[in-house]
Parts: C-alpha cells; sequence; structure tokens
C-alpha cells in the first residue's frame, strides 16, 4: 500500500494567505466589522477591505471594494455609518472615509498631509478626534515641485535625539496633536500646537464636553520617554488640565486610555518605575476630576497586562481595555503562558476573573454598547487569526470568519507536543516541539531550534507559517520561552536585566538537551536559528558552543556599543545594562556583546538582515558575517533592500518568499547532507 501523502505546507502559500484583524462590533450589537487583506501576486502590492457580518455569523459578505487599503474601521455611535483610513487616490496617504451602513459610495472626509494616529467618534456623532502629524513644509513643497521631488531630499537636519522609527523612516520635525473633524463639512480643527512635545490617544468624555489625552510635558520628552501624563482639556479646545497619576512617584509608560460610561475612571496600562521594562503592565484607573490617586487594578496578580505574543502572519496588537455598561468593570488582556487571555476586573471589589483562557491569542476585541457581545480576533498554533463574537453571559463563542481552510488542514498535519520541563535554575519552563507531516517516531530527524526576539516577548499558541514550513520539509521545529521574556512573571522577565546571554543562554541549552534526548532526534544534524534579540541569541550561541551543525542569524544585535545610539531605540537601551552609557561601562557592553566571542564560532552560519532596518542597523549583521569570513567559517550574507526589521511578519511577499528559501537551502546544506 503506497504511503499516505499529507498536506504540506509551502513558501507560497503565502501569497494564498487572507488576513482578518482589527474587528470592531456596532453599538446594537448586531454587526461586525473588519479587515480582509489579501496579497496581490503580480504587483506584490497587499490591498485591505472592509468585510461585514451579522454578529450571529449570518450575512457575511465584503463591503468595500477596489486595489486601495482601507483599514481601522469605527462605528459611529448610533451604528449607521463606519469612519475608517483608505488611501483610495493613485499614490495618496490614508485618509479618513466615511461609508453608511446601509451601502453606497464611501466620502473622503479629509485631505490632510501627515500621519494619523488614533480616531473616536464623538458622543453626538457629530465630530471625530484624532491624533495627527504633520509632514514638515520643506517636504510637502518638494512634492508639489516635479523637478524638485525628482531630485530627492538634499540633506536632513537633524536636531532631535529619537528622529527615526524602524517601518516608518525619518521623522518629521512636526509633533503629534489633537484635531477634530466635523463629519458634515469635513472641517478639520488642529486643538493644540506645541512645537516641543506630543499629544497622543484623545479620547472623548461621555458627555463629548472634554478630551482626555497623553502628553509628555518635560523639559526634553526625547531622555523622559515613560514620563506621559494624562491630560484633559474642552473639546473646542483651550487650556489643558492634568489629571494627576503620582503614586510612589508616578506610574511609567502609560497608554491604551479608556473611560468609564459614567465619566468617572480614566483607565491606563502602565509600569511602576522608569526605564524597568522587566516589571509587569498594570492595569490602573484614576479619577477623572481628580480627588484621588490612581488604583491598580492589578497589583496582586504577577502577570502583565497587553499582548506581547509573537507570531508571522498578523500583528496580534494590545487591545484597550473596555468598560462594562455601567462602569463597574473592566476587560483587559493578560499575556501568559503562552497564551493572551482575556480577563475581567470588579471596579469596587478588585476581584479578577477570566474570560477567555484558551490556548491561543486574543487581538483586538470590542464590546458593544451593553456590554453584552464581545467581538474579537483569535489566533491558535493550527489556525491564522479568526473573527469570533461571543454572548458573554453564556460564553458562547461565534466564529465569524473561516479564511486559509487548506492550510489550516496542512498544518494539522504536522503534530504539535507542548511540553514543561526545568530550565536551567530549576525553574519551570515552557516549549513545544512541532513534527514533520507523516512523523514516524523510529526515524531521526534533523531539527532546528527556533529563538524569539524582544527579548520582553513570548512565543506560544499562534500560528507560525515559517515553522510550519520548515517542519513540512522534514524538520523538527522546537521552541520555547526562556528566561528574559514575558508571560512567568516579573521574576522570569528580570533574570537577564543586565546579563544578556545569562540566564536565556542557560535555559535554551536546558531545553535543547531535552530534545536531543529524544529518540527521533538525530544529535549530529541540529539547527539554531531567531530573529532580533533571537538573532542576538543565535550569535552568543555559536560563540559559546558548537554543539549545533548549521545557524541562521537574522536582524541580529551582536555588538552592543555599536548598537547604543544607531538604533531607533538609541540612547534607551542603557537602561537594561545597568542605567549607564558604554562610555562609562564599555566593559559591561563589551562582556554581553556576542562579538567578543566571535573568534570562537566554527559553526557555518547564514546571515539574513534588511538594509532598511532601523531596529537593528544593518552593521550588525555585517560584523557577524566580515568576522566569520576572516575566520573561515563558511557564511553567506542575504541583504534585502528597501525592507525594515519586520520583514518576516510585513516585508514584499515575493521577499518573505525568498528569505524563507534561503534558510531552508541552508539547513538543508548542512542537516540533510548525512541523511540516514
Amino acid at each position: 500500500m503506497p504511503a499516505r501523502k499529507h498536506p504540506r505546507i509551502s513558501a507560497e502559500d503565502l501569497y494564498r494567505i487572507k488576513l482578518a484583524s482589527d474587528c470592531e462590533i456596532s453599538p446594537d450589537g448586531r454587526h461586525v466589522v473588519f479587515c480582509e487583506q489579501r496579497i496581490e501576486r503580480r504587483t506584490q502590492k497587499k490591498y485591505s477591505s472592509l468585510w461585514l457580518a451579522g454578529s450571529d455569523g449570518s450575512h457575511r459578505r465584503q463591503f468595500t471594494f477596489g486595489d486601495q487599503t482601507d483599514l481601522r474601521p469605527r462605528w459611529s455611535p448610533d451604528g449607521r455609518q463606519i469612519a475608517f483610513f483608505s488611501n483610495r487616490k493613485v499614490e495618496q496617504q490614508p485618509q479618513i472615509y466615511l461609508i453608511p451602513l446601509d451601502g453606497g459610495e464611501a466620502r473622503p472626509l479629509t485631505d490632510l498631509k501627515g500621519t494619523f494616529g488614533n480616531i473616536e467618534w464623538s458622543p453626538d456623532g457629530r465630530s471625530l478626534v484624532c491624533g495627527f502629524r504633520k509632514r514638515d513644509a520643506d517636504e510637502v513643497r518638494r512634492d508639489q515641485d516635479e523637478d524638485k521631488k525628482k531630485l530627492g531630499i538634499v540633506s536632513r537636519h537633524i536636531t532631535r535625539v529619537l528622529y527615526k522609527l524602524d517601518g516608518a523612516g525619518f521623522l518629521p520635525a512636526q509633533r503629534w496633536h489633537i484635531w477634530t473633524i466635523q463629519v458634515g463639512s469635513g472641517r478639520t480643527r488642529q486643538l493644540t500646537d506645541s512645537d516641543t512635545h506630543d499629544e497622543v490617544e484623545p479620547r472623548w468624555t461621555p458627555d463629548g464636553r472634554h478630551i482626555v489625552y497623553l502628553s509628555n510635558r518635560g523639559t526634553d520628552p526625547d531622555f523622559s520617554p515613560e514620563d506621559d501624563d494624562l491630560f484633559a482639556m474642552p473639546a473646542s479646545g483651550g487650556r489643558s488640565r492634568k489629571i494627576s497619576t503620582a503614586i510612589d512617584g508616578q506610574t511609567r509608560g502609560k497608554g491604551l486610555l479608556s473611560i468609564s460610561p459614567d465619566g468617572k475612571w480614566v483607565a491606563y496600562v502602565g509600569r511602576r518605575d522608569r526605564g524597568i521594562s522587566w516589571q509587569n503592565e498594570h492595569l490602573w484607573v484614576v479619577p477623572f476630576r481628580g480627588g484621588g490617586a490612581p488604583r491598580n487594578l492589578t497589583s496582586d496578580g504577577d502577570f502583565s497586562v497587553g499582548n506581547v505574543s509573537i507570531n508571522d502572519m498578523v500583528e496580534m496588537s494590545a487591545g484597550v481595555p473596555a468598560w462594562s455598561s455601567d462602569s463597574q468593570a473592566l476587560l483587559f488582556q493578560v499575556t501568559r503562558h503562552g497564551n493572551t487571555e482575556l480577563r475581567s476586573v470588579s471596579l469596587a471589589s478588585g476581584k479578577i476573573r477570566s474570560v477567555i483562557e484558551d490556548d491561543g491569542v486574543v487581538g483586538r476585541f470590542s464590546l458593544d454598547a451593553a456590554g453584552e457581545r464581545l467581538a474579537y480576533c483569535y489566533s491558535t498554533s493550527s489556525d491564522i487569526a479568526q473573527i469570533r463574537v461571543r454572548q458573554l453571559a453564556g460564553g458562547e463563542d461565534r466564529q465569524i470568519t473561516r479564511l486559509n481552510r487548506s492550510m489550516v488542514d496542512a498544518s494539522q498535519s504536522s503534530a504539535l507536543e507542548q511540553v514543561w520541563f526545568k530550565g536551567a535554575a530549576g525553574n519551570q519552563l515552557q516549549g513545544w516541539i512541532l513534527k514533520p507531516p507523516g512523523f514516524d517516531p523510529k526515524r531521526k530527524y534533523p531539527s532546528i531550534l527556533q529563538i524569539h526576539g524582544g527579548p520582553l516577548a513570548q512565543y506560544g499558541n499562534l500560528f507560525m507559517h515559517e515553522f510550519h514550513y520548515l517542519a513540512a520539509q522534514g524538520y523538527v521545529v522546537y521552541y520555547c520561552n526562556p528566561r528574559g521574556g514575558r508571560g512567568y512573571g516579573e521574576e522570569h522577565a528580570r533574570a537577564i536585566w543586565n546579563d544578556w546571554g545569562s540566564a536565556d543562554y542557560a535555559d535554551l541549552m536546558a531545553w535543547a538537551d531535552i530534545v536531543q534526548r529524544k529518540r527521533y532526534i538525530d544529535a549530529k544534524r541540529m539547527g539554531v536559528t531567531g530573529g532580533s534579540y533571537g538573532g542576538y541569541m543565535t550569535n552568543w550561541i555559536i560563540g559559546h558552543t558548537t554543539r549545533f551543525n548549521a545557524a541562521v542569524t537574522q536582524r541580529c544585535v551582536s555588538n552592543l556599543v555599536d548598537f547604543y545610539g544607531s538604533t531607533d531605540f538609541n540612547w534607551r537601551w542603557e537602561y537594561a545594562f545597568g542605567g549607564t552609557p558604554p562610555w562609562e561601562d564599555l566593559d559591561n557592553y563589551w562582556r554581553q556583546s556576542p562579538m567578543k566571542y566571535i573568534g570562537n564560532v566554527r559553526t557555518p552560519t547564514l546571515v539574513i538582515h534588511s538594509e532598511g532596518d532601523l531596529r537593528c542597523p544593518i552593521e550588525q549583521g555585517e560584523q557577524v558575517y566580515v568576522a566569520l569570513k576572516r575566520l573561515g567559517v563558511d557564511t553567506e550574507m542575504i541583504r534585502f533592500p528597501e525592507e525594515s526589521h519586520g520583514l518576516s511578519r510585513g516585508g514584499r511577499t515575493d521577499r518573505r518568499i525568498e528569505r524563507l528559501k534561503h534558510i531552508l537551502r541552508w539547513f538543508d546544506r548542512y542537516l540533510k547532507s548525512n541523511s540516514q
């Protein structure tokens, strides 16, 4: 009898994948709007349309059409129309559009030159508020002059420390400000105008009389980036009032603002101390009118609020906490044990209960006005993100989308095993082993250790196309969450603070030991790879052991001395290295740099890096490549022009495919040449 054929995931499947995201339930709970992305293979462009469905899963239909990108739909308070961003005109930046629920043509509401932040409807539905940053006047004038436009930029005059951002490029000199837009006329009004600080995340109060927002009013906000304060201003503009969030100094890194329906409370997410990024993110509330200190609603739990789960398909973003209709409870995300859960906390008692705690990741979510129905994006290890609706009273789910079924079926032909194991310090750690389709326990397989970036992130119960692709090619792919990441409490996250390459290396080697002892693993055919901080750890590993037969280091960090100031995160990395810059503690930075140990490397290593990477500049990969060439170690470098740090997730599809094929080619060369 011929062997049964199993469906296999390919690199080219990236062209066929459709991604659902950014769901929002209507105020009456009857409809759900969401985005669905497709890829045009001929042009390599990504297009996104709005889709509409009944909250019971009925009448699912495409709502906007055309070769454009429609994003971030938001319902009007009466549920009769939807505001969204779209780049409908050729080569035009995204603008705000409106479309009626009953259908018809979307109409443009704005024609501004710059970058939009969040948008939110006023309670009466007559206006929108948004964060907006203008383009620099010189840039606008250049684009209006065809000759100057062809010649391009002559020079860049940099005066700020934080002047670039990966994926966005060089930032304008202009600051973020608060704008309102009249829905009927499209008339815009700029409410703030500071030249020295930004104003972001504007939210209406329920009575429509005020706008609450975040702003850093420090002398030089670039050197105190986590010192945002809450402010309230009249909706018509005018003088702002600070909402005190002082407690034991001040909460830091605030974001994800949400105002209670009764207007009494402002909720936000933030940490206790400046620069201490290993601390849990907590959910806080503070009285809108003042007269009381902020309350930490999650102080009793050793978990981090928000979502930092990593995947390579769709951004599973941190959602804004959602209030119950009676202002007595809040829904919020929690990163925990490879999942992103949804929990609820009572304002009166502080009691926290689980709402969604299945193996998977809750992305963006929204509640209807009555607080009875919840729409959310949900992904599991075997299924790319889908849209679901839950009736909170009964806990029953309706799945609104069923995208990419052939890929889901193919992924299920690979066996995934979850393992809890003891790390190097006897600590409990979580890992996963993905086995090839048609797995035979009597065979010996080559294996690949995958290491996540961050480091304050987690792998988990999310679909990873790259992992399934490599498994489909006959590899056992295994991964875990070593110390230094989120999801397992503060002690776990703190373990590598000012000591990169220590506890995380020990945990990864403990995990590799466990997998290597599996009867189906060929110890002579083991590979390792990772990107960003995972690239750092790949570099660190090959400088400290020769147990791996091949390595692929991607968008890596290699030299922390050079990394300082060259990354878009700029000087802020010094917090992680004792709070001092390298010229004051050079030995400490060099001690934690993989380049210090590069002379020990004997492992054949492929270096993959994007030329437009502003997070981990390409010179970090170049140093590894040149050093290995100098050492006589077999190495190659693959460079991707124009791409940013996020190539593996959001890069141009043909380049993403090329990346995967180079990874496979390298591992095949060294891990399959001596196959049994």
